[in-house]
């Protein structure tokens, strides 16, 4: 695979240097009725960032994740999707460094990129097709487990297509000996063995990888001994020893990392423009309503560790005392407190809440590290200790944010606590980049039209 990320990423950084020369030809100018781009020297930073970004993109978008040979929907959709995001980030790191470039170029270099990548991909099914290619590419492999295992590989390597895969033997490892294995990996010219067991049979599986060893041949442990709901099981190491990890939250990637830059950048991009509004609230806060401008609460972070949330306050200085009083007008079910035209909210607090003006001071807890930008919202530390269902605190296993899929899906509309809680699992399940990037699209008409905000 890293061959064809190579290629890739040569080919997006040939795609933008072509959009540059089409530009530059005749033609083009006088269609555009435009004089010829001046020489740019520039090119150095553009390769910088497309040669390593191109091919994580593709990675991102499951270009990659497929056989050799697989129906055309499985690459040209996320190829397409690739160069619509790398035009994007392109385009973003332009105008963030200052390099100048004419928009044509930014037209024709998704169209150009998505061109080359697809006319390799179609030379290498063409390659991958004809018979020398066959007999290059195929891998014969043995299946090796119990007889209900066999049918359930059997069952997969079908269901994704595996052209690739060639399967010469089924073994059932309870009355195959590994004599029987070598025997087979003669005769067969074998290039793998795919097992699949229970640890049942734990002493027979090292004896057919023993046997694999010594003959040279890769031996595939399918390593799903113990059967999980949430959990998904990668390896790692620990101190020389190999170790099996479970784990219900996103894995560290380069998404991850992604993340984390985000989020310092988003919040200096949102700090710096705002910063003379949260200046203007603060004096208004202070002007109408005694007491400190910020309200500070300790909330649960990530893990449930306690950190110090920052709002602008909303509320009268005695909130906490009259939260008690109103408990019997709480609407919401479960440990959270919300009340429609709560009467401890200040005259101008209801406007701050309507705008989500309150939460621009969360900004600094996203620069701390306290928060994301997205992430299900932190709850005080007293609502947290009410929770009823364990499942409840899966909601703590990544950091809290500013905006979240309950935000841009009712918001305060949502009055069950368990619908809630619902939303942020489904954003921890299925977490992505793009997903945070999606949320904070919805999240902006959501804050400017105030839908949903009590």
């Amino acid at each position: 695979m890293q061959i064809h990320q190579l290629m890739d990423a040569c080919l997006f950084a040939v795609s933008f240097w072509l959009a540059s020369e089409l530009r530059q030809t005749p033609g083009i100018t006088r269609l555009l009725h435009r004089d010829p781009a001046p020489a740019d020297d520039s090119f150095f930073w553009i390769f910088l960032f497309l040669i390593p970004a191109a091919p994580m993109i593709l990675e991102w978008q499951g270009f990659y994740n497929r056989p050799m040979v697989a129906p055309r929907r499985m690459f040209v959709l996320p190829l397409l999707r690739a160069c619509a995001i790398t035009t994007v980030l392109l385009t973003l790191s332009l105008f963030f460094f200052q390099i100048t470039f004419e928009r044509a170029v930014v037209v024709f270099f998704p169209l150009i990129a998505l061109g080359l990548v697809h006319i390799k991909e179609e030379i290498l099914r063409q390659l991958y097709k004809s018979k020398l290619g066959v007999v290059k590419t195929k891998r014969r492999f043995i299946l090796a487990g119990a007889p209900s295992e066999i049918g359930e590989m059997r069952k997969q390597l079908q269901l994704h297509h595996d052209d690739d895969l060639e399967v010469a033997a089924e073994l059932d490892v309870n009355t195959t000996s590994p004599d029987k294995l070598v025997e087979l990996l003669h005769q067969h010219a074998i290039n793998g063995v795919l097992l699949s067991v229970r640890n049942t049979y734990f002493d027979k599986v090292e004896a057919f990888i023993q046997a694999c060893e010594l003959e040279g041949v890769e031996a595939w442990l399918i390593a799903d001994f113990f059967k999980t709901q949430i959990s998904q099981p990668t390896f790692d190491e620990f101190h020389g020893r190999p170790v099996m990890v479970f784990r219900s939250t996103p894995e560290a990637s380069w998404q991850g990392v992604g993340k984390q830059l985000m989020d310092v950048v988003g919040a200096f991009l949102i700090l710096i423009p705002f910063s003379l509004v949260m200046g203007v609230v603060a004096i208004a806060i202070k002007l109408t309503s005694p007491g400190p401008v910020l309200f500070r609460q300790q909330r649960a972070g990530l893990n449930g560790r306690p950190f110090t949330m920052l709002k602008f306050r909303t509320m009268v200085t005695n909130a906490e005392q009259l939260k008690q009083e109103l408990a019997v007008l709480n609407e919401m079910t479960g440990p959270v407190f919300k009340v429609t035209n709560d009467p401890r909210v200040t005259p101008i607090g209801k406007w701050l809440r309507k705008s989500s003006v309150d939460e621009f001071p969360q900004i600094f807890n996203v620069l701390s590290g306290d928060m994301s930008l997205v992430g299900p919202r932190p709850l005080p530390l007293d609502e947290v200790a009410k929770f009823d269902d364990v499942a409840h605190r899966r909601r703590l296993s990544v950091k809290p944010g500013l905006t979240c899929t309950w935000q841009v899906s009712g918001r305060n509309k949502v009055s069950d606590f368990r619908e809630w809680v619902r939303l942020d699992l489904e954003y921890i399940d299925n977490w992505s980049l793009w997903l945070d990037i999606k949320i904070l699209l919805r999240t902006i008409p959501v804050v400017l039209l105030g839908w949903g905000a009590k």
